[in-house]
């Protein structure tokens, strides 16, 4: 099994009871990061072609990435934003922008904005309250996010 037909795949199968799941860029946003940033290709562009795969093809110049919110089949492997991601880190790596538009908590944006930095704790296996007993992990990684206080002269009188 290489890649499900859309029917088969439920990310095609839309998500709750409006069943939509394709959602593209509003056209004054789009506009907008257009003039920016003059984005030359989209690797996860709508509708798709048939034979188009945005994970492994070579990207372009600049680029645009609005991809999947939820998980696919890709190459009989589930794949989510993370594909995405080390993807665009690779093409990157090649020389080139990637802009992508992931939702994201308001709170880590409010976090960066204060001026946090970021760090990866790892999976963390945290202690249970009841015992201290150490839990399996949760499978994701723990950002760890810390504002220092602003170094500022002292002042003497």
């Amino acid at each position: 099994m290489k890649n499900l037909a859309p029917d088969q795949n439920k990310f095609h199968q839309g998500n709750g009871e409006d069943q939509k799941h394709y959602w593209l860029t509003p056209p004054d946003l789009m506009a907008d990061l257009q003039a920016e940033f003059s984005f030359d290709f989209d690797p996860c562009p709508f509708p798709k072609p048939d034979d188009f795969d945005g994970l492994t093809c070579d990207w372009g110049r600049s680029n645009y990435v609005n991809p999947p919110f939820g998980s696919i089949i890709h190459e009989g492997r589930k794949k989510g934003p993370t594909a995405w991601m080390r993807k665009a880190i690779e093409e990157h790596k090649k020389g080139k922008r990637v802009v992508v538009v992931y939702p994201v908590d308001k709170w880590i944006l409010m976090m960066l904005a204060a001026g946090a930095k970021v760090r990866n704790l790892g999976d963390v296996r945290w202690l249970a309250t009841e015992d201290k007993t150490q839990g399996k992990g949760t499978g994701r990684h723990i950002a760890c996010f810390v504002l220092e206080p602003d170094k500022k002269p002292e002042v003497k009188g």
